[in-house]
């Protein structure tokens, strides 16, 4: 048995980047001594959530790799002994820009780093004017609290991302996000768009046997308005934590790790793959 406990912090955006941040740092903060072994921001929580529209000045949103937020949250690392999983805009070099996240360990040192690999460009959800597809790859990053696949937002709505990451060993997938209603769409929608980002993330979690966790953030800004529900899911689907939509701040939740060869001996999903089947999925679509 190695049981977990995971925190999800449900914020929103605070009109400037120190207020946001100074935020989000206090309410982690509040979790010393609590024994908290992971801690998820949600996506790009240290900005507005600039892809609401197209425009140059999105772009000076941007930090670098060396910025002060990401010594500062290296320090949070330290300071609680857990690993953070702190999603950040990246500015790389002149005119290259990614959605990222670094993984921090508990001595506050780099674990790894991901890049958002599947980019939506959608309205209000404008993210390929900003950012490059990521090159990282699906590769889960081994860390102290277990081996976490790092996944963000748009991410989360294709199996193979999840696949990848569980037949490369991930004991938890965590999906920092940034999604909410369209006030331009009717209201009879809503629920059904916010059950369908849940249900595809619980179904992951269910075809491979493994737990999911997912951020988000709350709050209005332009027309969206961020539903919350930042959760966590077992390997058979179940929410054992669900955050409402007013919620504002943190919530820990424990898990425990033996669930998942528990499940995958009583599901045997990995050992029934066809993978001599499986050629067709690498490609874009059938012809007619």
């Amino acid at each position: 048995m190695k049981s977990l406990r995971i925190v999800t912090i449900q914020g929103k955006w605070f009109e400037t980047t120190a207020a946001t941040n100074a935020w989000y740092v206090s309410e982690a903060k509040k979790l010393k001594n609590s024994g908290v072994d992971i801690l998820v921001l949600p996506e790009l929580y240290h900005t507005p959530y600039f892809p609401i529209e197209e425009g140059e000045k999105g772009f000076e949103w941007a930090i670098e790799k060396n910025d002060g937020l990401v010594s500062e949250w290296q320090n949070v690392a330290k300071e609680l002994h857990a690993v953070v999983v702190f999603p950040f805009f990246e500015k790389r070099a002149r005119g290259i820009y990614y959605n990222s996240a670094y993984v921090f360990e508990r001595d506050g040192s780099i674990a790894g780093l991901y890049r958002k690999s599947h980019i939506p460009d959608d309205p209000c959800f404008y993210e390929k004017y900003y950012f490059a597809p990521g090159d990282t790859g699906f590769e889960p990053i081994q860390t102290s609290a277990g081996k976490i696949g790092v996944l963000i937002c748009w991410d989360q709505w294709f199996p193979e991302a999840a696949r990848i990451n569980s037949l490369k060993g991930a004991d938890v997938l965590i999906y920092p996000t940034a999604i909410g209603w369209d006030a331009n769409e009717p209201e009879s929608l809503y629920e059904r768009q916010k059950d369908s980002w849940m249900t595809v993330m619980r179904g992951h979690a269910i075809a491979n046997r493994l737990f999911v966790v997912a951020a988000n953030r709350i709050g209005s800004e332009g027309n969206l308005n961020f539903w919350g529900h930042s959760f966590v899911s077992a390997p058979d689907g179940y929410i054992i934590q669900d955050l409402k939509p007013d919620f504002l701040g943190s919530s820990i939740t424990e898990i425990d790790l033996s669930e998942i060869e528990f499940n995958r001996r009583w599901w045997p999903h990995f050992r029934d793959r066809r993978t001599d089947l499986y050629k067709d999925i690498l490609k874009t679509w059938d012809t007619p």
